[in-house]
């Protein structure tokens, strides 16, 4: 049973770790890809800006976090509620765990929230449409860089929690010294 969940973890883990440096490598592909000051036009008080390949790029980079965060949850979730339900005792509250998932939250969230907002920008923007109130905007250097370094904190705190809740835990009841009594 014991080699079974190492090769479920190590099945899981490989998934999470390809999914997220997909992602990764999206993102720095869609850095070098985003538009540039030279891909404006301006017409009077209209703008132009082409669609760039960093839309796609974004999209899947979306896509692959995405993946990566979710199976990265589903996994420990449920190694979570096993460990609870296997043992008749009552274990000790994984707060490193709980805190690494909180953490891998909040990174994922950043990182979707950055990524999607450079995404929706490397949309093409039509003359007197422009991507908000009709004006054109420009993806800033570094965005897609930095919800990529986002990605791949919140695939660290994943794996961290999940190597925390695979550790094996003691019962209480193995703990207990037992006094011998002599006659």
């Amino acid at each position: 049973m014991e080699r079974l969940h190492r090769y479920s973890f190590a099945f899981f883990s490989s998934i999470i770790i390809t999914s997220a440096l997909v992602s990764f490598a999206l993102c720095l592909a869609a850095e070098f890809k985003k538009s540039k000051k030279d891909d404006l036009r301006l017409d009077g008080k209209l703008c132009y800006l082409p669609e760039s390949a960093a839309f796609e790029l974004g999209i899947a980079a979306v896509i692959s976090l995405c993946i990566s965060q979710v199976i990265g949850i589903f996994f420990i979730c449920r190694k979570l509620g096993s460990a609870e339900q296997d043992s008749g005792c009552k274990l000790r509250k994984p707060t490193a765990s709980y805190s690494l998932l909180i953490f891998s939250w909040i990174s994922f969230g950043i990182a979707v929230i950055l990524m999607s907002g450079a995404t929706s920008m490397s949309r093409g923007q039509p003359f007197g449409e422009g991507w908000l109130d009709g004006e054109c905007y420009l993806v800033k250097d570094g965005i897609y860089v930095g919800s990529a370094v986002l990605g791949l904190l919140a695939l660290g705190s994943n794996l961290g929690s999940a190597a925390i809740t695979m550790m094996p835990r003691k019962a209480e009841e193995n703990r207990r010294v037992h006094a011998q009594v002599e006659n």
